[in-house]
């Protein structure tokens, strides 16, 4: 596994690359994000002649799209249509020199077009998708063909290479990034505070979906300690940002839990809303087991909020082994608790390194990582 650092070199060669991703531009969630950071960066390269995007899904309106990106609409109609568009580019007049496949679900799909235009192949695997052997044969038996392996951590590395027996020089570390200039420590929106009622309280805070899938996130364990934090802190108070199929047992069980008054469902909001809702938080606290990274993570510390992660997941990496936050056991009640204690009596304030995970760092480990597949071509 190599966590590639940038060197700058001059490169004459026009590269021409596809990536087929899930959502990205009008999509929500940390992969959508990635998606974004992914092909806004490609598109950045003065190497890089075209980026052929081509989505299964769009979400919502995808706002002006960067130069040399060509954003396949018709792609996201149903997935027949993104079948049909993609051989469509399989047997395209021009060639493609890189295929990137955003999905472990669509590498059927990139496989195919990257071996028809006999150009290296390139995965990304970020979480949960990637833990466990495929549930498609035809998946499992691709993956070993594959060029390289971005993960967004080193959990994902080596949750993958357990099943997969994959050699570590196939794996390269590429993290989630965050725009610091855009998630800021910022004065105290009390008009949105006075709206949620969070005037005079110690606010605890996860964002996340409510899935019933992904009930992995920790806003069980965070719930579940609320009753004896209450104790002590009569004036504990806890905000979930996020929706989903999951919040009527969530909410359920904060009233068996006695503690429907303390916890905040606020569903989806904007990014402007959700940076304001940070910098209302004394602590951001998810001690999930299944982030494969967690964007928010990068989000709340941005915004100078103290952060607690998981000793059990991608957080471990999003903390930089507790570096920049507090890792938790999820399953100890006790850890969560002397940890939420802990932080409300740190001062905010962004952490030394969070840099390491700034946008311009992840544009430098990209282009050098798309420069040193294409040495390796050539």
């Amino acid at each position: 596994m190599k966590d590639v650092e940038f060197i700058a070199m001059n490169n004459e060669h026009s590269l021409r690359i596809a990536v087929f991703f899930t959502d990205a531009y009008g999509g929500i969630g940390g992969i959508a994000k990635f998606n974004r950071d992914l092909l806004d960066s490609l598109s950045l390269m003065s190497e890089v002649s075209e980026i052929i995007a081509v989505p299964r899904l769009v979400r919502g309106d995808i706002g002006e799209i960067p130069r040399r990106i060509c954003f396949d609409m018709k792609a996201a109609r149903g997935k027949l249509k993104y079948i049909l568009r993609s051989i469509k580019y399989s047997f395209a007049n021009y060639k493609i020199d890189i295929v990137f496949c955003g999905h472990i679900n669509l590498l059927p799909i990139a496989w195919f077009v990257s071996r028809l235009h006999h150009c290296p192949l390139v995965i990304i695997v970020h979480g949960i998708e990637a833990w466990r052997p495929h549930q498609s044969f035809l998946v499992r038996r691709l993956l070993p063909g594959v060029d390289a392996i971005l993960a967004v951590s080193s959990h994902t590395v080596k949750r993958v290479q357990a099943w997969s027996g994959l050699p570590a020089s196939k794996f390269y570390l590429l993290p989630n990034s965050i725009d610091l200039e855009k998630y800021v420590p910022r004065p105290r929106n009390e008009a949105l505070a006075a709206k949620y009622g969070l005037v005079g309280k110690r606010v605890l805070l996860t964002v996340g979906r409510l899935a019933k899938e992904e009930r992995y996130k920790g806003f069980d364990e965070v719930i579940e300690v609320l009753p004896y934090l209450a104790r002590e802190i009569p004036q504990i108070t806890y905000l979930i940002v996020g929706d989903g199929d999951d919040r009527v047992r969530l909410e359920t069980k904060a009233r068996r839990l006695g503690v429907e008054n303390r916890v905040i469902f606020v569903g989806y909001v904007s990014e402007e809303e959700k940076i304001d809702l940070y910098n209302l938080a004394d602590v951001f606290v998810m001690p999930g087991r299944g982030e494969g990274f967690g964007i928010v993570y990068l989000e709340a510390m941005a915004c100078g909020v103290p952060v607690i992660g998981s000793l059990l997941d991608g957080s471990h990496d999003a903390l930089r082994g507790g570096t920049l936050g507090q890792l938790v056991d999820p399953d100890d009640p006790q850890q969560i608790m002397a940890a939420i204690h802990k932080a409300l009596a740190v001062p905010r304030g962004r952490p030394a390194g969070l840099e390491y995970f700034s946008i311009q760092a992840y544009q430098k480990r990209l282009a050098e990582f798309v420069r040193h597949l294409s040495r390796e071509r050539r």
